[in-house]
C-alpha cells in the first residue's frame, strides 16, 4: 500500500466531529467525539487523529450506534446505523475543533 492511498484512508476514517451536550461535556476531560467509518478500527482511528491535528492519542473507544426504527405516513422504515469513536487525548492537547469541522 503506497503513502498516498493510506492518507486518503485517514481522510475516509473521520467523517465529522459530534457536537452536542454529552460531548461537549466529554470536552472538558480531554475527550472528544467522531463520526467514523463503519469499518474503521480502533488503531485506524487513533492514527487517523494523530495524522489530522498533530496530537498524542491515549484511548480510542469505539460504539456502534444502531438506526432507530422510523414510520413515514403507512410505510415502516430504518435510519442508517453508523459508529461513533470517544478520543481520548493527552494532558494539555486539545484538538481546533474549526480544522475539524473542515474536516468533516
Amino acid at each position: 500500500m503506497s503513502a498516498d492511498l493510506r492518507s486518503e484512508r485517514l481522510f475516509q476514517i473521520i467523517h465529522s466531529p459530534r457536537v452536542s451536550e454529552k460531548a461537549a461535556l466529554n470536552m472538558q476531560q480531554n475527550q472528544y467525539v467522531f463520526r467514523v467509518a463503519p469499518d474503521a478500527t480502533r488503531p485506524e482511528i487513533r492514527r487517523a487523529v494523530e495524522a489530522l491535528f498533530k496530537v498524542s492519542v491515549i484511548s480510542v473507544q469505539v460504539l456502534n450506534v444502531h438506526g432507530k426504527r422510523v414510520q413515514t405516513r403507512q410505510i415502516p422504515g430504518r435510519r442508517r446505523s453508523w459508529k461513533k469513536a470517544y478520543v481520548r487525548l493527552a494532558k494539555g492537547q486539545q484538538l481546533d475543533l474549526e480544522r475539524a469541522l473542515e474536516i468533516g
